[in-house]
């Protein structure tokens, strides 16, 4: 099985080394610590949308070609996976239920109304009496 974030990791230090540039003038342009980017680009870390956009913003390379890379890898390593398979035997993908098709598979239920404050919750409350757990968890 391959991680994303280790595939995401090799991309970013493919493109950062082809521009022969070093960890550290990466870091600085994109603002990131040279410890944490070193962490992503070997796949020990899952590096965040902001991270990546200012990352590939700091290598002047777009999000999207930096995905479509790491997608062709990820489909390259399906393939190989599928080809291991012993025949006869195969994986099964499910859809994902639609929200609307989720929702109306689940019971439906009442929605009581939340009183906006303790005192509507308790009446004791209300006329300014104090009960022996609201002492207690003062003390």
């Amino acid at each position: 099985m391959v991680l994303l974030r280790e595939l995401l990791g090799e991309t970013l230090r493919r493109r950062r080394r082809a521009q022969k540039r070093t960890l550290r003038d990466v870091s600085k342009q994109a603002n990131v610590s040279l410890g944490y980017l070193s962490e992503i680009e070997r796949g020990h870390k899952e590096a965040s949308s902001e991270l990546l956009a200012s990352v590939c913003g700091a290598l002047q390379v777009r999000l999207s070609e930096v995905l479509a890379e790491v997608s062709r890898e990820v489909a390259a390593h399906e393939k190989r996976d599928d080809a291991t398979l012993p025949q006869g035997r195969s994986v099964a993908v499910l859809p994902l239920p639609r929200e609307k098709e989720a929702a109306e598979d689940q019971p439906r239920r009442r929605r009581h109304a939340h009183p906006a404050s303790i005192a509507q919750a308790h009446p004791r409350h209300r006329r300014g009496e104090v009960t022996d757990s609201v002492v207690r968890a003062a003390a």
